[in-house]
């Protein structure tokens, strides 16, 4: 089993190089940056790109990239039959991941959700969702005890990152759920990276921040009084009826059509895998470190619970990301590829 880091000078990976004093990762301390650059990938990938069939190699070839998108993965990687189940690779960018994917170079992602929608579109419909791996990893910490519900960030400041992309269509529209406009009645301040919104909280000069996880882990133990006042994925769940979705394993179909028992093999195991992730704490974030997925076990030990790694498929994971997507599109709709998913876009079993 070989582990390919390949680095790269886009900007998520020089967020990732600017986080590792602190433990933090690409991936989920700005999602955005992985979305963003992402969303220009998929732009530069040619339509008539010839995918390359996946039947020549027996374990699927799945791609990976830094936060906890691919914790749940882990686990498969030191089991016993891995070799044949599954060839990964972690990648420091989605931008070098997506021409990967639609010319067939490699036969599944652990992705931001948006970008598998993105992609469904761009390769007209070559690829589909195999199941969630993350819900939500967005939470609103505060120093202080002024916010207990979303009605108190009324007449607030909030600082946080993920300028037009999936943070800030989350925020606005838990806001404006809530009976917030969230261009009058808060004060929104949006920053390049996670470190310039908690930089603010710790200078005294924001008190408010929403933040992922496990940044939010980190930055609870570097900035004394700082506290989890809100998290996202209940705020979600409240006024959209379905659960706030983060990341997503797309996969191309020919790589399942090529052989179905395989690929149902490979999703038994990447199903007990995050069952071990929920369970086996320590050693999951172990082998979080040894695959750098994030920098230091101890903060992944500390981050997985609130990382809320799943296995959804079938029609949960069809609600939740039909309701996602939903919410994306109506913000942007290049944010979900231009049009949303249709049904075959979802994996059936």
């Amino acid at each position: 089993m070989k582990l390919k880091r390949i680095l790269s000078a886009v900007a998520a990976f020089a967020l990732c190089a600017s986080l590792a004093g602190c433990g933090a990762s690409a991936s989920s301390v700005a999602e955005s940056t992985a979305e963003s650059a992402s969303t220009e990938a998929v732009s530069t990938v040619e339509e008539d790109a010839s995918p390359e069939t996946s039947a020549e190699t027996t374990a699927l070839r799945v791609a990976g990239l830094k936060g906890p998108t691919t914790m749940g993965l882990v686990n498969m990687l030191t089991a016993d039959d891995a070799a044949d189940l599954v060839d990964f690779n972690m990648y420091g960018a989605a931008d070098e991941v997506v021409p990967l994917l639609v010319k067939g170079d490699i036969d599944a992602a652990a992705v931001p959700a948006n970008l598998a929608a993105t992609l469904y579109q761009k390769t007209n419909g070559a690829v589909e969702v195999a199941c969630v791996n993350t819900l939500g990893v967005l939470y609103i910490v505060e120093n202080g005890e002024t916010v207990n519900s979303v009605a108190d960030l009324k007449g607030q400041t909030l600082v946080t990152t993920g300028k037009g992309t999936t943070p800030e269509y989350v925020l606005r529209y838990v806001l404006s759920e809530n009976g917030i406009d969230p261009d009058n009645d808060i004060t929104i301040e949006y920053c390049s990276e996670a470190t310039e919104a908690l930089s603010k909280v710790q200078a005294g000069e924001a008190t408010i921040a929403m933040l992922p996880q496990p940044f939010v882990t980190s930055a609870l133990s570097q900035v004394e009084g700082l506290r989890v006042a809100l998290d996202m994925n209940e705020e979600w769940q409240k006024v959209a009826g379905s659960k706030l979705v983060t990341g997503v394993l797309v996969v191309r179909k020919d790589a399942v059509e090529a052989d179905a028992d395989r690929f149902a093999a490979f999703m038994d195991a990447y199903q007990a895998s995050v069952n071990a992730a929920n369970t086996d704490l320590e050693g999951t974030a172990a082998l979080c470190e040894e695959y750098g997925i994030v920098a230091k076990a101890a903060l992944a030990q500390k981050a997985l619970p609130q990382c809320n790694i799943v296995f959804e498929t079938g029609d949960q994971m069809k609600t939740d990301l039909t309701t996602y997507y939903q919410v994306l599109f109506d913000a942007d709709p290049t944010s979900v590829g231009g049009s949303m998913p249709a049904d075959d876009f979802y994996y059936a079993g």
